[in-house]
C-alpha cells in the first residue's frame, strides 16, 4: 500500500430529506428538509444536540437507511434510487463506518477484524491480509495485531475500527461520535488518526459529533437543529 494509493474522489449532495419514524401510533419526524453538500476529499463535521438528526443523517449518507423524501447522492450512487442489494454492495465497497461503540466482533483478533469487510466483499485472501497489516502498522497498532479486542484499550479498539473502515479503500469515511467513548486526550489521538487517513488516502470524511472541540478541526460544520440545517457556527 502506498502513499499514493489511488482512490477515487467523490463528494456528497442531499436534497430535501425527510426522515420519520413511527412510535406505537405516533410519527417522530427526525429529519425535516435536510439540504447539504459535501465537496470530494472535505472533512464535514454535523454538530448537534442529542436528537437533532446527525445519526440518522449519517446512515442514510452511507445506506445504513433510507429517507422517506428527498435525492441522496454520493458521488455516482443514487441511493434513493437504489435496491437494497445495490446498497448493500454500496455499503461495503464505497463507505467506511466507524461507530462510538467500536463494533469489533470479540472473538477475532485485531486483523482479522479489519479483513472482515474485505472477506465478504471477496476479495483476494493474500492480498487482503497484506493490506490489514498495513493498515493497522498505518494506525500504530503494528504491535497489536494478534490481539483481541478484550485485550486492547478503547483507543487501541478505535484505531482498530479506523483500519477496518479502509480495508476496502472507501470514497466515504463516516465516523458517528467517534471519541464518545474516550477520554479527551485519547480522542484527540484518534481525532489525529482519523485526519491522517483522510491526508493518506482522500477520502470524503464526515463525523456526527456533539464535541465542539471536534468540530473545531473540520473544514467546515454543518450544524443541525430539529431535524434542521441552522446556521453554521463561525
Amino acid at each position: 500500500m502506498s502513499e499514493s494509493e489511488s482512490v477515487k474522489h467523490s463528494g456528497i449532495s442531499i436534497q430535501g430529506c425527510y426522515k420519520s419514524y413511527s412510535l406505537g401510533k405516533k410519527k417522530i419526524e427526525v429529519l425535516k428538509g435536510v439540504n447539504i453538500k459535501v465537496a470530494p476529499s472535505e472533512v464535514v463535521a454535523l454538530l448537534g444536540a442529542s436528537g437533532t438528526g446527525k445519526s440518522t443523517l449519517l446512515q442514510i449518507i452511507g445506506g445504513l437507511d433510507t429517507a422517506d423524501k428527498g435525492r441522496v447522492l454520493c458521488g455516482d450512487y443514487k441511493l434513493h434510487l437504489m435496491k437494497e442489494k445495490n446498497l448493500s454492495n454500496f455499503r461495503n465497497k464505497s463507505v467506511g463506518f466507524i461507530f462510538q461503540a467500536y463494533n469489533l466482533l470479540p472473538e477475532l483478533t485485531a486483523l482479522e477484524n479489519v479483513c472482515l469487510p474485505a472477506r465478504m466483499a471477496r476479495s483476494n485472501a493474500s492480498n487482503t491480509k497484506q493490506r490489514s497489516i498495513d493498515l493497522l502498522e498505518s494506525v500504530g497498532l503494528g504491535h497489536r495485531i494478534d490481539h483481541r479486542p478484550y485485550e486492547m484499550s478503547g483507543g487501541e479498539q478505535q484505531r482498530t475500527s479506523i483500519a477496518r473502515a479502509l480495508i476496502n479503500s472507501p470514497e466515504f469515511l463516516l465516523a458517528d461520535e467517534p471519541t464518545g467513548n474516550l477520554d479527551s486526550k485519547t480522542g484527540q489521538e484518534i481525532l489525529n488518526v482519523l485526519f491522517q487517513m483522510r491526508e493518506k488516502f482522500g477520502v470524503t470524511l464526515v463525523i456526527a459529533t456533539h464535541d465542539q472541540s471536534l468540530a473545531d478541526r473540520a473544514d467546515r460544520v454543518i450544524l443541525l437543529e430539529d431535524g434542521k440545517v441552522a446556521n453554521s457556527p463561525s
